[in-house]
């Protein structure tokens, strides 16, 4: 869902729409009701296994045919849903459950009398997960971008390129104890992959498609970005630029549930379901909405059953409401943090949440070439270049040639600001304030400049967009932090011609802000500690991370949950042997 946000709030990376478009992970709306008219899908919980089997060898033997097939073929054997008219796309063995793809919708109450069956469930979309201030669309840019190489290193050793999640939930330091996640097998239930980043590639052991094809290049590429990134937060490749994930020798099983218009709740139990038959160790799900389905219910009660830990984001809309699956009691709750420790003014919180982890300004992996990164380097006088740390509002023009201009101060970018200079062909220095954001813009193309650059009246970064659906300005507009904005004016004030230049290059990295961007900190943890311990419960690993977590405050309304996870105090107790006995307290509900 987008929706048109003003949040001008200032702190180190703030999120902000500037009275424009944001996309949020999740609504607190009711589910869009994206099922057409002309078919629906519903999922049918069978009473019995006697009854699943016998639907279950009609599949095997007619495939997608309607279930009254053996009405009409000579040898065909009954079964519990011989007598209705609709057609089986696939069979769910651990949730005993088909999902039948109906024309008539009459044929769903008949399913409902149907004495075989336990319940049947209606195919709804939950809003597609995306990150809280949005980000280019992935499948329109290029994909052959140069890019990191994703090199391994013998020994790594954290640095100034480092995601500060990383060492903001001490991954490295548990490393030692378990072999940075070697033999824990994580599936993420997202919007897909790019298989081929460097930083991804050499972890993820395979990937599959719960979602309608509509002509990707393979069916579980991620082209909305999300699930690269949350992928590379799990299990990016440790290398020699610094990039690392919290677990960087796990393996990766990407389910592709979600596409840019939303998750189906029965892609979501097909998605969980793929994890039970692979045994795998856990299920990180940064995707949710205001209500869980009776099908998503079951199926996370299912995989909890086969000893798998979800985690799950907590929802952006900054309420006292944990969203579902993360609300559900077997589910680890994840609110987000600020690299200052604070909740995330996004971040939802209630009873329900267990714990943080890093939510603002996350680095990770994106489809190769989407991702966008700001460069704006500016020489005063006879200085030395100086390359001025930045962001770029979405939107904008985006500039992926040098865009080397002379740079004039215009104090607020006013239109009688402009009146006073000759901005014409040059890039405008003006500072946040006293106007609004757009009419800086507007009297910045009526003056015909090349460019904005914005510098904050607050400290620390501001990041926007002005539009979210691929459209774009004239020019392009860069944001600078307050004292970098302060020197370059006084510079100019005394004399000094400020050369400078724009560029917006391609990556294959890009930072986002979201609980979506929380929960695979969490994830990662969980799969060190897997790879540690085997035999851990979702229920132990629950109690570990609550009781091992740093405690944060203010948490007068558990806005926190307990706390920011630490892997290597959670790592250290998932090795004790006394574990197992660990008891289940209230935290864990």
């Amino acid at each position: 869902m987008n929706q048109k946000r003003m949040n001008l709030n200032a702190t180190t990376a703030l999120t902000v729409a500037l009275g424009l478009f944001v996309s949020l992970v999740f609504s607190t709306s009711l589910f869009s009701s994206m099922a057409e008219a002309r078919t629906q899908r519903v999922i049918v919980f069978l009473k019995d296994q006697a009854a699943f089997t016998q639907v279950q060898n009609h599949f095997t033997k007619f495939g997608s045919q309607n279930l009254m097939t053996q009405n009409n073929l000579w040898g065909a054997a009954p079964h519990a849903l011989s007598q209705v008219n609709g057609n089986i796309q696939t069979t769910l063995k651990s949730l005993n459950s088909v999902i039948v793809k109906i024309e008539n919708p009459s044929e769903i109450q008949k399913l409902r009398l149907n004495p075989a069956v336990e319940f049947v469930d209606e195919e709804i979309f939950h809003p597609a997960p995306k990150p809280v201030r949005g980000f280019a669309v992935v499948n329109k840019l290029s994909r052959n971008a140069t890019h990191i190489t994703g090199e391994t290193t013998g020994e790594f050793v954290p640095n100034a390129s480092t995601p500060w999640g990383i060492n903001a939930v001490r991954a490295v330091e548990a490393w030692p104890l378990s072999r940075q996640g070697a033999g824990a097998r994580v599936l993420v239930l997202d919007t897909g992959i790019d298989k081929d980043h460097p930083s991804l590639k050499a972890n993820l052991e395979k990937g599959k498609s719960f979602v309608d094809p509509y002509g990707l290049a393979y069916d579980y590429f991620d082209d909305v970005g999300h699930g690269s990134h949350v992928a590379g937060t799990i299990v990016g490749v440790a290398d020699s630029s610094g990039f690392t994930g919290v677990a960087p020798k796990a393996k990766l099983l990407m389910g592709k549930v979600c596409t840019p218009e939303g998750c189906s709740n029965l892609s979501v139990a097909r998605g969980i379901e793929w994890g039970i038959q692979e045994k795998v160790d856990l299920v990180s799900m940064s995707l949710g909405g205001a209500q869980a389905t009776p099908t998503e219910r079951r199926a996370v009660s299912k995989a909890a059953a086969a000893g798998i830990t979800i985690v799950a984001a907590s929802g952006n809309d900054g309420i006292p409401q944990v969203s579902y699956p993360a609300a559900l009691p077997t589910v680890i709750a994840v609110g987000a943090v600020n690299a200052d420790l604070l909740k995330a003014d996004f971040s939802q919180w209630g009873p329900e949440l267990a714990v943080v982890a890093p939510g603002v300004d996350v680095v990770s992996s994106v489809p190769q070439g989407s991702g966008r990164t700001p460069v704006v380097q500016i020489q005063l006088g006879s200085s030395p270049v100086q390359t001025i740390p930045s962001s770029f509002i979405e939107g904008s023009k985006t500039i992926l040639e040098p865009l080397n201009k002379e740079m004039i101060d215009v104090a607020y970018g006013r239109p009688e600001d402009f009146a006073k200079v000759a901005a014409s062909g040059k890039i405008a220095l003006v500072k946040r304030g006293e106007n609004k954001f757009m009419d800086k813009i507007k009297a910045g193309l009526d003056a015909k400049v090349a460019g904005l650059v914005v510098y904050n009246n607050v400290p620390g970064l501001i990041h926007g967009a002005i539009s979210n659906d691929g459209s774009e300005i004239e020019i392009p507009i860069f944001v600078i932090e307050l004292s970098q904005g302060e020197m370059i004016k006084a510079s100019l004030a005394s004399g000094n011609v400020a050369q400078t230049s724009l560029l917006v290059q391609k990556s294959n990295y890009s930072s986002f802000d979201g609980t979506s961007m929380a929960t695979p900190h969490v994830a990662g943890v969980v799969a060190l500690m897997k790879a540690t311990n085997k035999q851990l419960t979702p229920a132990q690993v629950k109690a570990i991370l609550t009781s091992t977590a740093k405690r944060l405050t203010p948490n007068t309304e558990n806005e926190v949950g307990a706390g920011i996870v630490q892997a290597d105090a959670a790592v250290e107790k998932a090795t004790h042997p006394d574990v197992l006995n660990l008891p289940l307290g209230a935290n864990l509900n």
